[in-house]
């Protein structure tokens, strides 16, 4: 798998990423060694329940996790101060306009105590189009979740359970990945970013 993310399942002690730890924002750790060979033993793993989730839209409306039940759900915890959250980034976008749909979303949950200021003008300066601005200023999350540095991205099923997560940043379109997704997907996953329902889910842009 191309990058320096490695996925476990959830429950499964991790080796040490590439990430940036929380509250040392430029202490980055040495980059794991990773393989599309490290996903098949996640590909077996149990689901593990979630905690609820709340966060915002760019509107500050509230958005909720279960708000996207039935879905395969990628969540990626980031911030635009986050060297690896910000390499990753493209890569979430083409991500989300290949496989975006009925059956799956990327959901990039920024943890930028600017919010939308900060967020909005990043996502114009790199081209992101396809991906909702999702925030949580007040980096509720990280407790909610037990993030140990960002970037992290939680692989979330269609019953809102945790199937496992990946530390540091991954290209996260490259073929492997890709395939590796679809297979959680089931039949007809994947419109290509079609439009959907409230809160900035696959919201079609005006």
């Amino acid at each position: 798998m191309a990058g320096a993310g490695l996925w476990w399942s959830a429950g499964a002690a991790p080796a040490a990423p590439e990430v940036v730890r929380l509250g040392a924002s430029d202490a980055v750790t040495p980059a794991a060694s990773t393989g599309a060979d490290k996903l098949e033993k996640f590909k077996g793993a149990e689901p593990k329940p979630m905690p609820p989730l709340s966060f915002v839209d760019a509107e500050g409306r509230r958005v909720d996790l279960a708000d996207f039940k039935d879905r395969v759900i990628l969540l990626n915890l980031w911030a635009t101060w986050c060297g690896p959250c910000v390499k990753e980034m493209p890569s979430l976008d083409r991500l989300q306009a290949q496989l975006g749909g009925d059956a799956f979303q990327v959901v990039a949950l920024s943890l930028d105590r600017g919010g939308r200021t900060a967020v909005e003008p990043f996502y114009k300066k790199t081209g992101v189009e396809h991906l909702t601005v999702f925030l949580d200023p007040g980096s509720e999350s990280m407790k909610a979740l037990s993030l140990r540095g960002l970037p992290t991205t939680i692989l979330v099923d269609p019953e809102g359970r945790e199937l496992g997560r990946v530390e540091g940043a991954v290209e996260w379109d490259s073929p492997e990945v890709v395939a590796f997704l679809r297979q959680f997907l089931g039949r007809g996953g994947g419109t290509g970013g079609g439009p959907a329902r409230d809160h900035g889910v696959m919201k079609t842009r005006g």
